[in-house]
């Protein structure tokens, strides 16, 4: 340990462009913090890289010094795997460049980079692809995870634009792969998580979007839970690829459009995002206010950058943060009425119950076809469990279970994979269904040894 932490580690540094961070050094806690403050693991040392070649670097010496690696690009993943005990964090978050190509509307996109970071740049030529709706969130593991957000109905997945990927594998190399070069790996890296190596650039198709959208909220009191429930399930089965239209059930933020008494009380909202012309958009939209009696809406045309931020002070760094997820083809009325008894007995003011509709553009791709398998969901619900204390943990994680547990006949096949928390290592294999043991053959080729191990691992044994 002592010949690792002196002679070895200053030759390390010798030729690493980025910063080498030890428990000693200043700015070492502050770099292991990561989103879910839950998460409290102390890796032996930090390489912050700045460039490939870094990276490079950093595989190599974990391999030759037989450490636990584990990668982080924007550290919001709920499980966490971000960080490691006694091992090596190769930390990717200072790699952020972005640059686009307006004509063949491509990007490049390196590992660092939040949602923010990529929307900034290919916004500023009308163009976007689909990703989350978080603009914290690191680009690279929502990517590899499959990737969703308010454009997926219109656009696909984020892993159906992906075009190409530079990747650092378990051996220290570093290999383009795309549909044409080692074609197979692309295939894992769209959908198959961290599993396969350190994608060090990911190359991105854009569209038109923006850079103004019409969205927004709109807010019904929760006592008319069961018929805007209702309606919105049978609404988003039919509404056209352009329009995207999401559930959140909560206790009320104190959001200005929004009476004081209102602030506080559980409410349902339906969130909106319009990509054709406003002008029609409002006419589609209209009969979302039927659904109820409308407490407050902030409906209106907006920059797509500051729409994919709107939910950004809900969703800061340092909260505990715990998850369950279903995919599910349609929203039931037995789904229904478990969000509903759920939602009146929220443990924590933070907690909230969310239905991501996708479908559309997503469901044309074969579940084989990448990865990603789970083309027949529809909706994906998030439990999201989210409280400030210790000891809070114990009854926000027993709802987030127990309401889990009971929409489960409910739930249609897979798991968005980037929704499992670290304690769901039982579920992965059902989270990639039909691909899995495709991925298991992968990993063996790619990874025999398991180095990238600190992910929702697919073991090669």
């Amino acid at each position: 340990m002592k010949e690792l932490e002196t002679t070895t580690i200053n030759d390390f540094k010798t030729n690493f462009q980025g910063d080498v961070l030890l428990s000693s050094d200043v700015g070492y806690d502050e770099a292991r913090q990561i989103w879910n403050a839950m998460i409290d693991r102390k890796p032996r040392l930090i390489a912050r890289c700045k460039s490939p070649e870094d990276v490079v670097q950093a595989v190599k010496f974990g391999l030759q010094h037989n450490l636990l690696i584990s990668i982080r690009g924007g550290g919001h993943n709920i499980a966490g795997n971000a960080v490691c005990d006694d091992g090596l964090m190769i930390d990717l978050s200072l790699m952020k460049s972005v640059v686009v190509d307006p004509n063949t509307r491509r990007a490049i996109v390196e590992p660092g980079c939040t949602l923010a970071d990529f929307d900034k740049v290919a916004q500023a030529h009308g163009l976007a692809t689909p990703l989350g709706i978080n603009s914290t969130t690191g680009v690279a593991g929502l990517t590899l995870g499959g990737g969703f957000g308010w454009l997926s109905r219109k656009y696909g997945m984020t892993v159906d634009n992906l075009l190409s990927a530079n990747v650092v594998m378990a051996d220290g190399n570093l290999v383009r792969a795309s549909e044409t070069e080692n074609s197979d790996l692309f295939w894992g890296l769209r959908g198959g998580g961290g599993n396969f190596g350190i994608v060090t650039s990911f190359e991105f198709q854009l569209h038109p979007v923006g850079p103004n959208v019409l969205s927004g909220l709109i807010v019904f009191p929760f006592d008319e839970a069961k018929s805007v429930l209702t309606q919105f399930a049978r609404f988003t089965e039919t509404m056209p690829n352009e329009l995207n239209v999401w559930m959140v059930t909560r206790k009320a933020p104190p959001l200005p459009f929004l009476s004081e008494n209102v602030h506080g009380k559980e409410i349902i909202a339906l969130a909106l995002c319009y990509l054709g012309d406003p002008v029609e958009g409002e006419k589609l939209i209209d009969p979302l206010r039927g659904f109820g009696t409308v407490l407050g809406e902030h409906i209106g045309v907006q920059p797509f950058t500051a729409w994919q931020q709107a939910f950004d002070p809900l969703l800061t760094r340092g909260a505990r943060n715990y998850w369950k997820s279903h995919n599910f083809s349609r929203i039931s009325e037995g789904v229904i009425d478990n969000i509903i008894e759920y939602a009146s007995k929220l443990p924590s003011s933070q907690c909230e119950i969310f239905i991501g509709t996708i479908g559309g553009q997503t469901a044309q791709v074969a579940p084989e076809a990448m990865a990603y398998s789970c083309r027949d969901a529809n909706y994906v619900m998030n439990v999201h469990g989210r409280w400030e204390s210790a000891p809070e943990d114990e009854s926000c994680i027993a709802w987030s279970r127990e309401f889990f547990a009971k929409t489960q006949p409910f739930a249609s096949g897979g798991a968005y994979i980037n929704f499992l928390t670290q304690d769901e290592a039982e579920r992965i294999s059902f989270a990639y269904g039909s691909t899995y043991k495709r991925l298991v053959e992968l990993k063996r080729k790619y990874d025999p040894m398991n180095l990238f191990r600190m992910n929702q691992n697919i073991n090669p044994a």
